[in-house]
């Protein structure tokens, strides 16, 4: 009896263990980081899987500030609403970041208007964009209308961003297709890519251009004749930022924003906005291949 009851004991806590395994997500890399998160629910966004949320300083990895989190609890988008007090754990790891453990600790008081307008920056497309002056990383003056006649993609980033699936996500795609268009002899000289900063009081010429040649992977033979990293005065990006919808604003150390990248034809008139990190390198590389006439 005694030997009974021990297997039955022994197969009720593997049982335990395995459903606990089961209910817990793994992070995609071992050397995955977790941080304990509290703030406000801001938006919720169940089609994408993401949470909006104004959260609380983040000891030991970012200031409070108000984001839009990936989310895995999937039963947490039928019961969260704006103004939900909520906990959980950011899992941060080499190429991705998500939520997970969301406890909701208070009801929702008054919404939180987010202060945005969904498809906005479609409005845009068909447009001659304006002829914007800003500044290239080797302290140049460049003006937009200089690349007419090239399909021009440009997109927005800070070098200091923090977060793997915003700016550096941004500028990973870029680079992928920077390198995939210089090797393309139908594409090298008819396109143009230009990242531009919104940081521009830190993100000075110099800065811009470290951190573009990391990114080609040229470092000091880098000659930014494809890609430019351009920054600008405070009222030039934000005039070219609010022309494609682009909202930033400082918060503590850090930048809150949304994001925008962009097609421009080579007449200068908007093809296509994405304002998301949604889009992949060979769709945007079709896309220009497609408004060029160069065949996939």
């Amino acid at each position: 009896m005694k030997t009974k009851l021990s297997v039955m004991l022994l197969l009720l806590l593997l049982c335990a263990s395995l459903a606990c395994q089961r209910a817990q997500p793994k992070a995609n890399n071992a050397q995955a980081k977790r941080y304990d998160l509290k703030g406000t629910v801001v938006a919720v966004d169940k089609a994408k899987k993401e949470v909006t949320v104004s959260h609380d300083d983040i000891e030991g990895y970012m200031p409070g500030m108000t984001m839009a989190f990936p989310l895995r609890d999937e039963w947490a988008f039928d019961v969260l609403t704006p103004g939900n007090k909520v906990t959980a754990t950011l899992v941060v790891d080499s190429n991705s970041f998500w939520l997970e453990g969301i406890v909701i600790s208070a009801a929702a008081g008054e919404p939180i208007n987010s202060g945005t307008t969904a498809g906005a920056e479609q409005s845009k497309v068909g447009q001659e964009i304006p002829d914007f002056t800003l500044v290239n990383q080797d302290g140049k003056h460049i003006s937009l209308k200089q690349y007419r006649g090239q399909a021009l993609l440009l997109t927005f980033i800070y070098t200091r961003c923090p977060l793997p699936e915003f700016c550096p996500l941004m500028s990973n795609n870029f680079a992928e297709l920077h390198k995939k268009m210089i090797a393309d002899p139908a594409l090298k000289d008819r396109t143009h890519l230009l990242s531009i900063t919104f940081d521009p009081a830190y993100d000075t010429p110099k800065v811009m251009r470290s951190y573009g040649a990391a990114y080609t992977g040229e470092y000091t033979q880098e000659k930014f004749t494809h890609w430019e990293f351009v920054t600008g005065t405070p009222a030039e990006i934000k005039r070219i930022a609010e022309y494609f919808g682009l909202t930033y604003y400082p918060e503590k150390e850090q930048i809150i924003h949304s994001l925008r990248t962009a097609i421009i034809a080579p007449d200068g008139k908007v093809y296509k906005v994405y304002a998301d990190n949604d889009w992949k390198p060979n769709d945007v590389l079709r896309e220009v291949q497609s408004l060029l006439g160069t065949g996939g």
